[in-house]
């Protein structure tokens, strides 16, 4: 039996990013994918013939430019094209337009309220500061406060420092923003009801929160620390679908010499003595491995994969309480032609970007209403987007895919599971919602899926369908994610590691987790009786 010095769990976006950083290290690395594709949330599948769909995942911004050029993921195939904008359609026929250009977004809210767009300038220059306070520490371990390592210490000495360039005001301002709700924070610089539904839809995505929960103005800040072509919160398509971010990090993986076993499950972690020998997949077969890297979540991770005797209690209660909540759905559509949009202008750029239909926060909080009731919601919040009005190798000449992302959608109906019929009732709300916005939508579908929170866990392994592994709230973020204590990658079982989006700095196709945890295997094995310097100077 050959016995490798790194077995990973998952061929997800982060699995693949620490695989290549080891792999490239000198170590032997092999993945484990249970699919029979690699990618886990961000994959592109051909369900219908000539039609790729990006099945979960479906924009590119987030992921970090430093790995795309430390794993060389653009001369193996990886192209982002950035879109400009997008549009909120109102009930009323009007439309809000948003541009990548801030001149342009500025002006068209002047078409709303003179005050709003003046008040659009503070708004940027306040949110831009606090990117520019966290965006540093996407790359960095998280410290543990309550260590004494000279490393922890020389981690809390820089956030102190970042947090010392900041003025009593804006260190106030910053210590609200982190624990208020995104209604109450736009509510601060903003009249417009469209205008503040569009800023806040960033607040509540992917997150079983409404607008006017507190925390949800952080979620916001996440979405916003994006990068394209070195343009900072620019959000744009992948060619070729979700799938070629992953395709190209598993070619950079394999051009290294890494090893890939899709239709691989595992069904357990094997463990001796407190420490981790190997995983053993579903059909019985062991993998023996000096290292075991789990990109699971940390709740399959440990309350699945391990026995819970080989673990402490007190860490397997706080894995039992970590937050990880569905609440999204998607809908993916092959249309035999472009939809009309009547309320947008003729050679409108708009349809090439993300296009929204709820145009005030009262309709978001409403929605939200239905989740906590147990229901997806009547009056869906949609983030939809026509990929292929810029990419077109996702569909046949003249046709068209569409990726609708749906709030809110709760991983349970009043209690009990899903049935078939619900998630057809749940895909016909979305299929209206459109369709009152575009005439004749629904004569155009050809080929449809409809993923709620069941068929997400199912097939990717997200549990309760959260697609950021865990909750985005400030009590699951630094130190606290996904574990007091075991925020720096490592787990109670010695050579066991979690490289996932349940660790620091959370969800979202972004490549940090998986760079960090690589950097913290690396430290242990090149100086495993020395403090280390920053995970940033490793790799």
């Amino acid at each position: 039996m050959q016995t490798y010095d790194v077995a990973m769990i998952g061929a997800g976006h982060n699995g693949l990013v620490t695989a290549c950083y080891l792999q490239r290290a000198g170590l032997n690395v092999i993945v484990l994918e249970k699919n029979d594709w690699v990618g886990g949330a961000a994959t592109s599948r051909e369900l219908t013939p000539g039609f790729l769909y990006s099945n979960c995942s479906y924009v590119c911004s987030l992921f970090r430019p430093e790995i795309m050029r430390d794993l060389e993921l653009p001369r193996h195939g990886l192209q982002v094209i950035a879109y400009e904008g997008g549009a909120v359609l109102m009930r009323d026929g009007d439309y809000l337009a948003s541009y990548r250009d801030h001149h342009s977004h500025r002006r068209e809210f002047a078409r709303f309220s003179r005050r709003d767009a003046e008040a659009y300038e503070r708004y940027a220059r306040d949110v831009t500061r606090q990117c520019r306070f966290i965006q540093p520490l996407l790359m960095r371990t998280a410290p543990d406060p309550f260590s004494f390592k000279p490393r922890d210490i020389s981690e809390l000495l820089y956030l102190a420092r970042k947090f010392g360039e900041f003025s009593a005001d804006e260190m106030a301002a910053t210590l609200r923003f982190w624990t208020m709700s995104i209604s109450d924070f736009l509510d601060e610089y903003f009249e417009t009801d469209v205008i503040k539904a569009y800023l806040a839809l960033s607040g509540i995505i992917g997150t079983a929160l409404g607008p006017m929960s507190p925390g949800t103005a952080y979620v916001l800040l996440h979405h916003y620390m994006g990068e394209v072509d070195g343009s900072v919160g620019a959000w744009g398509y992948a060619r070729g679908g979700m799938g070629a971010v992953t395709k190209a990090l598993a070619s950079s993986f394999q051009a290294s010499g890494g090893v890939i076993r899709t239709g691989a499950g595992v069904e357990k972690i094997l463990t001796r003595g407190g420490r981790a020998e190997g995983v053993v997949l579903e059909g019985g077969e062991e993998v023996r491995a000096r290292l075991t890297v789990s990109n699971a979540d940390v709740k399959r991770t440990f309350l699945k994969l391990v026995d819970e005797k080989d673990l402490p209690e007190r860490f397997v209660h706080r894995v039992r309480h970590f937050k990880m909540r569905g609440s999204s759905g998607k809908v993916n559509i092959a249309l035999d032609s472009l939809p009309e949009f009547p309320a947008l202008p003729a050679g409108s750029t708009c349809i090439k970007g993300d296009l929204h239909f709820t145009d005030s926060v009262e309709r978001m909080e409403r929605a939200y209403d239905d989740w906590k009731a147990g229901r997806w919601s009547a009056d869906p919040f949609l983030d939809m987007m026509i990929p292929t009005t810029l990419d077109p190798t996702m569909a046949p000449p003249g046709k068209h895919f569409v990726s609708t992302f749906v709030q809110y959608c709760p991983p349970k109906i009043e209690g009990r599971d899903w049935r078939d019929a619900d998630r057809d009732g749940f895909a016909k709300t979305v299929i209206d919602q459109i369709s009152a916005h575009s005439p004749g939508f629904r004569e155009r579908i050809l080929h449809m899926e409809v993923r709620t929170p069941r068929e997400i866990e199912a097939e990717v392994g997200l549990t309760e369908g959260n697609i950021f592994q865990g909750e985005l709230t400030f009590d699951q973020l630094l130190f606290n994610r996904p574990v007091p204590g075991y925020a720096q990658y490592r787990s109670p079982i010695h050579g066991l590691y979690m490289c996932g989006s349940s660790t620091h700095p959370g969800g979202g196709v972004m490549g940090a987790p998986g760079r960090n945890a690589a950097a913290e295997i690396l430290r242990d094995l090149r100086r495993p009786n020395e403090h280390m310097s920053p995970a940033h100077d490793v790799i």
